[in-house]
């Protein structure tokens, strides 16, 4: 599961790092990104073919859906293994993939029946990072659009698997173009969907403080140490 994650790049980092044009609104960086919030995501621009930023709420929800506040937040992440299989993901697979630009995300390890230790997790190089997502356009009864996605999650690296059975795909920069471009509807890219590069990612303590949303500072990321003195 991919739960929470960080995304420290401004909107002029992500559009020169995943080239894409330019963006009317501002975006500032975010260190505790939580589900049903709006995230900026990467697509195709229907009309020029070219790479853009969007905004999207994280949490898909599906065209055919009723009322969205009933879905909750489990549709956030949608599993790699079962994608072609449930038609919740599907046609999304098929027709409406995205990249969701990241810079590290979050886990928890489970220490005892009450107290868990958040890891995060990014590249050794420090650079962004784009997670595998779907897309989805739902219309609510007054005409309005409602743009959401889910994050595609797959078994764990060496690094993820320390701490979680689970992690989020993360696509190759060489592949960007490859998961965006609906060439071939029937048969879309799933062998993308795998673990990423163990050697090219690290782990770390954060902050107990990230479990709570409100909390959304610089610092929550930096690695973090016991206090001295403390029980």
């Amino acid at each position: 599961m991919c739960g929470r994650y960080v995304r420290r790049s401004d909107k002029q980092r992500i559009a020169e790092y995943f080239r894409t044009g330019e963006t009317v609104f501002d975006l500032p960086p975010d260190y505790n990104v939580a589900p049903t919030t709006f995230q900026p995501a990467i697509r195709l621009s229907a009309e020029t073919g070219e790479r853009k930023i969007v905004m999207m709420r994280w949490g898909l929800v599906p065209s055919w859906h009723k009322d969205p506040k009933h879905l909750g937040v489990s549709a956030i992440n949608a599993q790699a293994e079962s994608l072609m299989e449930k038609p919740m993901w599907r046609r999304a697979l098929q027709k409406r993939r995205c990249l969701v630009p990241a810079d590290a995300f979050y886990e928890w390890q489970k220490l005892d029946a009450q107290n868990k230790q958040p890891y995060a997790f990014g590249m050794k190089s420090g650079e962004p990072f784009a997670f595998a997502g779907l897309w989805e356009r739902w219309m609510a009864p007054d005409g309005k659009p409602l743009d959401s996605f889910a994050i595609i999650t797959t078994d764990p690296n060496e690094v993820a698997a320390r701490v979680h059975t689970r992690m989020p795909v993360i696509v190759e920069p060489r592949d960007y173009t490859r998961w965006l471009r609906m060439e071939d509807e029937e048969r879309p890219p799933i062998d993308l969907l795998r673990p990423y590069d163990a050697d090219a990612m690290k782990a770390w303590k954060v902050s107990p403080a990230v479990g709570n949303v409100r909390n959304n500072e610089p610092g929550l990321c930096d690695e973090w140490r016991l206090p001295p003195n403390s029980a």
